[in-house]
């Protein structure tokens, strides 16, 4: 039996089969064990059967031969042979797969290739009445000979363009659009078709516009925009096209669909981008005409903001080479009613249509320095004219906002120009209005009542602008504006006029960014003048002049000597005995001044570690024992401090920390000062043990390498100093020095890299008073070193199972079980300093695996709970819920739905609001799930709102979230 034979037995029912014989007919040739000849006479029964199947699969099985051969078998003469062979029965079905792997090889030529596309195009002139796969299959070939053989199907001009046109009308199939409208692209950026270009066109405009929509599960990810822009890329592609598509996409501008009007003006701006300037010139008046209605009478947004963006397009390049504001050129001519147009718009200057006059002045003017000198030179004048006459403040800051978008221009132009200027003279166009232009908007800025907020702002934004504008103003002027916003920022009353102050002070970056230097030489000096040598009664005298300094610190100049200088006022203020308050408010500022720095490779990380890191934390040191400036001794001053420290501690490199990790409670203290670590003294003062707070973001912060390095007393290690930490932590009266301390266990436990730190770590959390042979009679609170443990080992996933057993044990004892539900708040909840950024491991299927084992055993425990404990395995529940994801949530939405409504009946504010947040995500993501408990959770809600004093956090969270339920809980109250 012949190979074709075998072929075409199988090739029906195993069509994999069928191929790898036809692979074996390929290996035959190469190995020269059969011959062409040979195949091809094996099909002669076959090939001319009156069966049109058994045609079309002998046929396939030779284009598969063909496939499977490498590329240098056939010879020339071989390959024309086949061509014609195949172009001779080329309806045949795989007549054509064979083809394309033809026109691959290197020996098919010009003349073979004119003759595949005379074929595809006398024998399909029918296509699109043809399968989808064989259209596709055919629109592939001759994609193939436009990519391979552009030359020869361009050789015959005119049949070829009539041929492909003919061949593509019509079709629906996302794939061959992508295909048809490439091949069309080739035709109409590279060929002569000057003759036809109203049939090219045709070709592809008859497709405009894509109203295409993808299937949910579409396996080829075609997207509508992608045919969007293949077609406005065939449309725009000539300026033949000119004469045909901007009268149609006109007409079909008028489309009462929003979708079809954006697709018509994004395609007109690629046709104004790509045609020449004498067919855009043609058409530009046209166009003004018919977009001005969509600007003026804005009805869309997005579309108004196309039709500017097409405008600007058009005037980007009817200005192509023009270097000269002649009122004959091209560029002139089109902005010449547009200009008049807008002029007359701002006669009224309060009239809606005004402000969109001042952005087409705006957008235009944006698109060159021709553009910029034109428009300003028509309206300009005009506009300072209408504000000399306005009679209320409200046209003249209409008027106002339409200098400042032209002013908005001209800065744009400097920023995408570099270096370069082209315009009339050199100059800036707005150069001859410079000094009006600066008395007016600076006027406006201090002469204007303080109540005319929104004025006063668009006045700022004038004098910005004009500040940025480049070569403009002199340094002298830039530094009168600045004085003007130093003064807003010092000496105006925010209240109610936060927008003025926030508006000077954002100015005053912008400016920092171009001029650092008057800036350092004019407001650093008046802001640091307005910082108190001592404590002033009046917050805003000193915070509102931070606020402003550290939102300066965006240049790395400014950045330094602020720093520098804030450091220098913080030496002063301790030196006098300031204020806690006040040196809270300097070392926030420098805080937030470093955390804008890249600290890893700022060169001047060392000077940091050295005068703040080891000085302050040493000068803390000294104040715990009373020898030093007592306000850095304060809770909040050591919470800002320890923040500051581990910012440039975490940025050192691992040597540094090393160093840095032994004087994780030794705190740099000087030698004579009478401080000792915390750790294993029993009788140290709150003010000494307040130390611990510095203590925890040091050994946050050194990072896990050097946890072991730490030094507190000879032959201390990891163990015994973790079960000391849980003696300070239950001895511990003072809530915020537990509460670091707890964090320092947390800490150890989690980035403990033994399996014995950890067996030892579980233990402790067992039995901490074993751990820290206290007494277990004892009035302590063990809870939150169980807790903070359990959190440590549960980010891990390490003894998962273990614990959490455990502490759903808790759970049920009826004294302590309370303060154990709550502690369930805390495992999965974020912590600034138990987190990665500082080496805490944290395992990403951590909350899912806590959630995974706890949900169940809670709706299990609860139904079989006493009466007096069933709060509180709500109460862990809600704790838990709070920080696990939706999509976690969803998947035990039945056990939880009960639960939660139960929660609704609990007097605890806090897990109402919580739980009403949950249920607020459930409904919406599952509302089916919901639909069955409706009358019960409207009841339990209702009850709840009625009685806003006792569910303050609960009625909180609906006037927050749901419209209208502030007047309800009023009415109820």
């Amino acid at each position: 039996m012949s190979d074709v034979q075998r072929y075409l037995l199988i090739v029906d029912e195993d069509k994999d089969g069928a191929r790898r014989i036809a692979d074996e007919t390929a290996e035959s040739l190469v190995s020269k064990s059969k011959s062409l000849i040979d195949v091809v006479q094996s099909l002669g029964e076959y090939i001319n059967a009156e069966d049109e199947s058994i045609r079309s699969k002998a046929v396939t099985y030779l284009s598969h031969v063909i496939g499977a051969l490498p590329n240098t078998t056939l010879s020339r003469q071989q390959v024309q042979v086949l061509c014609q062979f195949l172009c001779d029965r080329i309806e045949d079905g795989g007549a054509v797969g064979g083809l394309r792997k033809l026109q691959s090889l290197g020996r098919f030529n010009k003349e073979m290739a004119v003759m595949t596309f005379r074929a595809l195009i006398e024998h399909f002139q029918d296509l699109m009445v043809r399968p989808h796969s064989q259209r596709l299959q055919i629109l592939e070939l001759l994609n193939d000979l436009m990519l391979n053989h552009r030359m020869a199907l361009r050789s015959l001009g005119d049949e070829a363009i009539v041929g492909i046109t003919d061949l593509v009308s019509g079709e629906k199939d996302p794939r061959s659009l992508m295909i048809i409208f490439s091949v069309l692209n080739v035709v109409m950026v590279e060929w002569d078709f000057a003759a036809m270009a109203e049939t090219l066109f045709d070709a592809a405009f008859c497709y405009f516009p894509i109203t295409f929509r993808p299937p949910p599960d579409d396996p080829y990810h075609i997207t509508a925009q992608d045919l969007k822009i293949r077609l406005r890329n065939c449309v725009s592609a000539s300026s033949y096209f000119a004469p045909f598509a901007f009268p149609q996409l006109l007409e079909k501008l008028d489309s009462t669909s929003p979708n079809v009007k954006k697709d018509v003006l994004q395609t007109l701006t690629a046709c104004a981008s790509s045609y020449s300037v004498a067919a855009v010139s043609n058409w530009s008046i046209t166009l003004w005409d018919s977009l001005k209605f969509e600007i003026l009478n804005v009805q869309e947004e997005d579309l108004a903001e196309d039709s500017l963006v097409t405008l600007q397009t058009i005037a980007t390049r009817l200005g192509k080479d023009v270097s000269s504001p002649s009122p004959t050129t091209h560029l002139a001519r089109y902005l010449k009613p547009i200009t008049d147009e807008c002029k007359e718009q701002l006669q009224e200057p309060q009239h809606k249509k005004a402000k969109p006059a001042g952005q087409i002045l705006s957008s235009l003017a944006t698109s060159s320095f021709i553009a910029l000198f034109l428009v300003v030179k028509a309206v300009v004048p005009s506009l300072l004219t209408l504000y000399q006459d306005a009679d209320s403040i409200a046209s003249q800051k209409a008027l106002l906002e339409v200098l400042v978008q032209i002013f908005n221009a001209a800065v744009v132009l400097d920023e995408t120009s570099g270096t370069s200027r082209s315009s009339t003279d050199g100059e800036q166009p707005l150069k001859p209005f410079k000094d009006r232009l600066f008395e007016l908007f600076s006027q406006a800025l201090m002469s204007t009542p303080s109540e005319e907020v929104t004025f006063r702002t668009v006045a700022l934004q004038g004098l910005l602008r004009l500040c940025q504008i480049r070569n403009y103003l002199q340094n002298s002027e830039i530094g009168m504006v600045i004085q003007y916003l130093d003064e807003i920022v010092l000496t105006e009353d925010p209240s109610g006029r936060e927008d003025v102050k926030n508006g000077a002070v954002q100015a005053l970056v912008e400016i920092s960014k171009s001029k650092p230097n008057l800036i350092m030489d004019i407001t650093f000096p008046a802001f640091m003048a307005n910082l108190p040598d001592r404590y002033t009664d009046d917050k805003r005298d000193y915070i509102i002049t931070l606020e402003g300094l550290a939102r300066l610190s965006v240049e790395k100049s400014i950045s330094d000597t602020l720093i520098r200088r804030l450091l220098s006022k913080l030496e002063d203020v301790l030196q006098t005995d300031g204020p806690a308050k006040y040196v809270q408010a300097l070392l926030s500022t420098v805080d937030y001044v470093l955390s804008r720095r890249d600290l890893p490779m700022d060169p001047n990380l060392s000077s940091y570690h050295e005068k703040i890191v080891v000085a302050y934390v040493s000068k803390a040191a000294a104040a715990s024992v009373g020898s030093g400036p007592q306000a850095l001794i304060e809770t909040t001053s050591l919470e800002i401090l320890g923040r500051l420290v581990a910012r440039i501690i975490s940025a050192l490199d691992e040597h540094k920390r090393r160093s840095v990790a032994v004087e994780t409670y030794t705190l740099f203290a000087e030698e004579g000062t009478p401080f000792t670590p915390v750790p294993y003294r029993h009788d140290a003062p709150e003010k000494q043990r307040s130390a611990m707070i510095l203590s925890t973001w040091i050994l946050a912060s050194v990072g896990p390498a050097a946890d072991t390095l730490y030094t507190v007393a000879d032959n201390i290690n990891h163990d015994s100093l973790l079960h000391e930490l849980t003696r300070l932590a239950l001895v511990e009266s003072s809530p915020a020095i537990r509460h670091y301390t707890l964090k320092q266990i947390a800490l150890l436990v989690n980035r403990s890299s033994t399996s014995k730190g950890l067996s030892d770590a579980l233990s402790i959390m067992k039995n901490p008073c074993d751990a820290a042979q206290i007494n277990p009679t004892s009035s302590f609170d063990v809870t939150p070193v169980v807790f903070w443990i359990a959190k440590a080992l549960l980010l891990r996933l390490s003894h998962t199972q273990e614990i959490l057993d455990h502490v759903l044990d808790l759970l049920s004892d009826k004294i302590s079980g309370s303060a154990s539900a709550r502690g369930f708040g805390l495992l999965l909840a974020p912590d600034e300093i138990i987190s990665k950024q500082y080496g805490v491991k944290i395992r990403l299927l951590a909350k899912q695996k806590v959630f995974s084992i706890c949900i169940p055993r809670i709706a299990a425990d609860f139904r079989a709970a006493e009466a007096s404990t069933k709060p509180n395995y709500l109460i862990a529940l809600s704790g838990i819920l709070k920080d696990v994801p939706t999509d976690v949530t969803m998947t035990e939405i039945a056990t939880l739905l009960p639960l939660l409504l139960q929660s609704l009946d609990l007097p605890d504010q806090q897990v109402k609001a919580a739980t009403i947040e949950n249920l607020v995500v459930i409904s919406q993501e599952s509302p089916a799930a919901v639909e069955g408990h409706v009358l019960s959770l409207i009841n339990r809600l209702l009850q709840a709102a009625s009685k806003p004093r006792e569910n303050i956090a609960f009625v909180g969270y609906l006037e927050s979230h749901v419209p209208g339920s502030q007047s309800h809980c009023d009415i109820a109250e």
